[in-house]
């Protein structure tokens, strides 16, 4: 990555990142976004350089990437713009924000993302392309897998698993030694207090739909 860091995305939670990596004093080179609207547009300083298209004007060894699309609700689109971007050789940068508190045992992989004043706490691990954003706590060994979005305000006792392609909501809580399936939505609120089937809508408490 050493010409620099290109943002997929410049809506929110594209510049939400921009300031992270701000904190983290990365070379930015930009963002890219489809909404041709935003072509040549200036946000905190960078400049919206065109469509996904313009990166074949880069070397995909010398340029990192940082998935800039969110979630609310699934993870889909998210997730096919990590494969289809690893898949022509590029590399997602992972970034956490200078004020997240992360034990030095917990494990981090390709593209995830920890935000402005998140906690992450000793053996857990956070697979690729996931979000752990503002002020979440993830607690001592959990296993968060791929492509999730915890979203604000999010606590995750000890001894979670949380499998692929999960959304939970903002300020949602999971309570310890509970295992969530992969493709469910975690209402934002939610209060989780027993396993979560692959899925399924977990809405309140006690209450699952699939």
């Amino acid at each position: 990555m050493e010409d620099g860091i290109i943002i997929l995305g410049a809506g929110g939670h594209g510049v939400v990142l921009l300031d992270a990596l701000m904190e983290c004093q990365q070379k930015i080179l930009g963002f890219v976004d489809p909404n041709k609207d935003l072509h040549g547009k200036t946000i905190m300083g960078y400049k919206v350089l065109g469509d996904d298209s313009i990166l074949e004007s880069y070397d995909s060894s010398k340029v990192g990437l940082v998935n800039g699309v969110g979630s609310t609700h699934e993870m889909s689109l998210r997730k096919s713009i990590f494969v289809k971007f690893k898949g022509l050789g590029y590399h997602f940068a992972t970034i956490v924000h200078p004020s997240a508190i992360i034990s030095k045992s917990v494990k981090l992989a390709e593209g995830v993302q920890v935000l402005a004043g998140c906690v992450i706490q000793v053996n857990a691990s956070i697979g690729e392309n996931t979000i752990i954003n503002t002020k979440t706590s993830v607690d001592h060994d959990c296993v968060i897998g791929s492509h999730i979005h915890l979203a604000p305000g999010v606590t995750v006792s000890g001894n979670v698993t949380i499998k692929e392609s999960v959304h939970v909501g903002t300020g949602a809580c999971i309570i310890q030694d509970i295992n969530i399936g992969s493709k469910c939505l975690i209402g934002a609120g939610s209060v989780v207090i027993k396993d979560v089937n692959d899925g399924a809508k977990y809405l309140s408490i006690g209450q699952s739909l699939s």
